[in-house]
């Protein structure tokens, strides 16, 4: 499986960090919301590396819808109730400066990367109050937004909202531009921050100022952000000879679909599930039926997925990562929308970096932390992950190697002990052990990705045990 990015993905190999080094500022990781401050600051006279446990560009980045908006779903009714008006506003400033930056990088630079204006819609099948109240919520701050009752999509709505002149592009062409002057160690792995010093799997770097750009972050404390949020995975369909689309779409339900095109494709998405909630599979499948039911002549080019960190309040943790830690900085949390809130990342940590403050700096901040603020979903993250940490010690009954099904996963008791076992097509068995390396949670099998899947912090691996998304940064023990 790979996105439909894959194909733009020409990028050259850098080597790994070789010896100590001494920089102003490091960045830790290198897909978007990494390359992109790493460019903030080279751009501001800031002597910067950056560095990735893996290749550029190979995690999460290459598999988003690369949509530029600044509607995020149904965003600012819930603002305006939780946090005031006069926060709303400094949410959508940012964005817009973000939608801005995008623009004016690519036309200074003449970046070919397939970007176009487009208006944004979000839709809804049968709750039209609720699109009204973000339309009066969207116009009360200044969004130049507009109620319809009709859109492109093969089916009747209830109401949608249209924000006009929003954007979409290739990510990855666009990245290959920003990266080709970037200092870049790949397969440099970040095990640990002390102090002024990253310390890596080859060398250490030293630097006044450090980013941590990892997605999900891999240090734990101090800043606890693996209590603060849970990741979520969003399966996608590219389908050429299905309707050619203008604008981009979205239901506003949890689950529910969106809808861009991309030159002669339709990006078709949704099936939005828990990390480590997807051991049966179908997501895809979901996705295929639909696909077949409006668009019988399509025919499937691309399939992926993707994973987003989700906070609690629903809005990203950009700054400061933690008061006892003033000169690290981090970006996670982007809640689905990391083109918009990467470039805000950027802009929001390279300033701060050179001592320049933002008035809608404090809505993002990660020291905002508030338990009152969406209690709901906190506890909720907090029962699932207090569960899946018991989950490990449950006891199943005895299984054998046997049972598993050729392309099958399954946890099974081998000489003792849990063993998360897999089976290709073939018949070839892969076994890994089933707790986490992050913080020991029992791992999940994912059918629809053939990976094993912390339903608890969203770390994730493949069926051999490599690690594929933070918060972890070892691999799963395994055999042959």
């Amino acid at each position: 499986m790979k996105s439909v990015w894959s194909e733009s993905y020409n990028i050259k190999e850098r080597n790994h960090l070789k010896e100590d080094i001494e920089v102003e500022a490091v960045v830790i990781g290198a897909g978007i919301t990494g390359l992109l401050t790493a460019y903030m600051l080279k751009k501001r006279g800031i002597d910067v590396a950056v560095i990735d446990r893996g290749k550029i560009l190979n995690g999460n980045t290459k598999n988003t819808t690369a949509k530029i908006t600044i509607q995020h779903n149904i965003i600012y009714d819930k603002l305006i109730k939780e946090f005031g008006e006069e926060n709303a506003k400094k949410y959508a400033k940012a964005n817009e400066l973000a939608m801005k930056s995008y623009k004016e990088i690519i036309d200074s630079n003449n970046i070919d990367c397939d970007f176009e204006v487009e208006d944004a819609y979000v839709y809804s099948l049968d709750n039209p109050k609720k699109i009204e109240n973000e339309y009066e919520a969207a116009i009360k701050i200044g969004i130049d937004a507009e109620l319809v009752d009709e859109i492109e999509l093969p089916f009747k709505i209830a109401k949608a909202l249209k924000f006009k002149n929003q954007a979409q592009f290739n990510p990855i062409k666009f990245l290959n531009y920003i990266a080709k002057d970037l200092v870049i160690y790949e397969d440099t792995k970040a095990i640990d921050i002390k102090e002024d010093t990253v310390i890596t799997n080859h060398a250490n770097i030293k630097a006044k100022s450090i980013v941590v750009a990892t997605h999900f972050p891999i240090i734990n404390t101090p800043g606890y952000y693996f209590m603060r949020m849970h990741q979520e995975r969003e399966h996608l369909i590219a389908l050429k000879d299905a309707q050619i689309l203008h604008g981009m779409y979205l239901d506003e339900k949890d689950g529910g679909y969106t809808f861009r095109r991309y030159k002669d494709l339709l990006i078709l998405g949704g099936i939005s599930k828990r990390t480590g909630d997807n051991e049966l599979g179908g997501s895809y499948d979901k996705l295929r039926d639909l696909a077949k039911k409006l668009y019988p002549e399509s025919v499937e080019k691309y399939s992926w997925s993707a994973q987003d960190c989700m906070t609690s309040d629903g809005i990203p943790y950009i700054g400061i990562y933690s008061k006892e830690m003033p000169n690290v900085y981090v970006a996670t949390g982007f809640n689905k929308w990391g083109m918009t809130s990467s470039m805000v990342s950027s802009i929001i940590i390279s300033d701060m970096i050179v001592g320049v403050e933002h008035d809608f700096n404090d809505i993002f901040s990660p020291s905002r932390f508030d338990m009152t603020a969406s209690i709901k979903n906190l506890a909720k993250d907090g029962v699932e992950t207090a569960y899946n940490f018991i989950a490990q010690k449950i006891h199943i009954p005895m299984q054998t190697i046997e049972h598993v099904n050729n392309g099958e996963g399954e946890i099974v008791i081998y000489n003792g002990e849990k063993v998360g076992v897999y089976k290709n097509k073939e018949g070839k068995v892969y076994t890994v052990s089933t707790k986490c390396p992050h913080l020991g949670c029992e791992l999940k099998w994912n059918a629809d990705d053939l990976s094993w899947d912390c339903p608890c912090h969203g770390s994730r691996f493949d069926f051999k045990g490599n690690l594929l998304d933070s918060p972890s940064i070892k691999d799963l023990r395994y055999e042959e």
